[in-house]
């Protein structure tokens, strides 16, 4: 027997109801976003490999080990965007941006990466993510973690934790880098193999690692925040005070790190309890440096991303409303009442009432169960008597009420009468 065609590993299929509820995050995002000045923007999910090499880091997990890559026709090598930021940068780049005023975005899209799926990790994901250009003030990054909370707040995400630390600045990092290398050399032997490969390009990774051993083995080590420049201090500061004024709950963890090689200064992770080892329901943190480095101008950067998927399981008290998700169903009978049912939706689609009916020829009693089941808001009867006099029985599903409309003056009347009710 042929085996039945499944969904690839990792990728799952949105069926209608979950659509509902995608639809009501992906609203409020907007909503929200565009109350502090965003604009939403699309970018492909094809880039050039080199835009994640160079921004994310080559000696990062994502880049080594976890890219969909291939090469095109003509030896190029493409990659599916494991992650927005750096899309984002080459778009506001190439169309130079920068001179059209526009510095504050936000995408809602697919991202993909080839891990070991499990809940709240699929290999096609989906995030929010919103990212702010030319401004270095801390007050963005306060604002910032506002935004997300507030957004998370809006949705009924309720039972989860900010965590805020600072990844220092060109000036800070590379002597306590040193420090870190000398710690995780002397413990080389407590450390994992991809902990040990990190050590000589990417030690501060070795914070993210989540294998036992490695935990206990940097219960000692030493801790950024402890390293800090003057300006990175101040800095951090801050940040720190503007969400003390804006009433943000937060918690300094000076080990949480960004899996991504572009962060300096302001780091943060939005968590919970409740998705296992995949705790995180999103994060972000400031990147200055990033578009200098891709060919652009020199401008400061700063952004986060929600994962859509995890915040989902965090709704479970969310219900999708089918209540009027159709507004007419036309139940008929007979082969000229079918015509002119088909003629008459055609109109009402028109007029900007959703219809449903039945393409096949079936009893009222069975084309009435449809439209309850639907939820539609009246049902439209039409048979070979109403056609002889040109009148259609309609039925208030809601009130069990019928009332009996000349056909000519039907769809106006119900047009006023169901938009009138919404």
């Amino acid at each position: 027997m042929r085996q039945s065609l499944q969904a690839v590993r990792g990728m799952m299929d949105i069926l209608p109801d979950e659509v509902e509820k995608w639809r009501f995050i992906e609203e409020r995002a907007r909503n929200l976003f565009r109350r502090f000045g965003y604009r939403e923007i699309r970018t492909p999910l094809l880039e050039a490999t080199e835009l994640f090499a160079r921004s994310i880091g080559e000696a990062t997990d994502i880049v080594e080990k976890e890219m969909y890559t291939f090469y095109d026709a003509k030896g190029r090598s493409i990659s599916l965007r494991p992650e927005a930021t750096a899309s984002i940068i080459r778009a506001f780049i190439q169309h130079q941006l920068h001179t059209t005023g526009d510095r504050k975005f936000f995408l809602l899209g697919p991202m993909f990466r080839h891990e070991r799926p499990q809940k709240g990790r699929y290999r096609q994901f989906h995030q929010i993510d919103v990212e702010a250009f030319g401004i270095q003030d801390p007050m963005l990054d306060a604002e910032l973690m506002f935004m997300a909370r507030s957004f998370l707040d809006e949705i009924g995400v309720k039972e989860v934790s900010l965590e805020v630390n600072t990844l220092g600045c060109s000036v800070c990092r590379p002597g306590f880098r040193t420090v870190l290398q000398d710690y995780l050399n002397a413990n080389v032997d407590h450390l994992c193999p991809d902990c040990v490969r990190r050590i000589p390009k990417n030690p501060l990774r070795c914070f993210d690692c989540k294998v036992p051993q490695c935990k206990e083995a940097l219960a000692e080590a030493p801790l950024l925040i402890n390293f800090l420049c003057q300006k990175c201090l101040s800095h951090f500061e801050s940040v720190k005070s503007y969400l003390e004024q804006l009433s943000v709950p937060y918690v300094v963890n000076p080990r949480m790190v960004r899996g991504l090689d572009y962060y300096v200064r302001t780091a943060f992770e939005i968590v919970t309890t409740h998705l296992g080892a995949q705790n995180a329901v999103g994060g972000g943190g400031r990147y200055d440096g990033l578009m200098k480095d891709l060919g652009g101008p020199d401008l400061p950067g700063i952004g986060f991303a929600l994962g859509i998927e995890r915040i989902m399981l965090l709704m479970s008290g969310y219900q999708p409303s089918r209540e009027n998700d159709v507004d007419v169903y036309l139940v008929l009978l007979g082969d000229s009442a079918r015509r002119k049912g088909f003629q008459i939706a055609q109109e009402l689609r028109k007029k900007g009432l959703s219809v449903e009916m039945d393409y096949d020829p079936k009893s009222v009693k069975s084309q009435m169960r449809s439209a309850d089941r639907v939820g539609a808001t009246v049902s439209v009867i039409i048979g070979d008597n109403e056609l002889e006099q040109s009148i259609a029985q309609v039925r208030f599903m809601k009130e069990g009420i019928q009332r009996i409309y000349e056909l000519s003056d039907m769809a106006a009347e119900l047009v006023d009468i169901i938009k009138g009710a919404k």
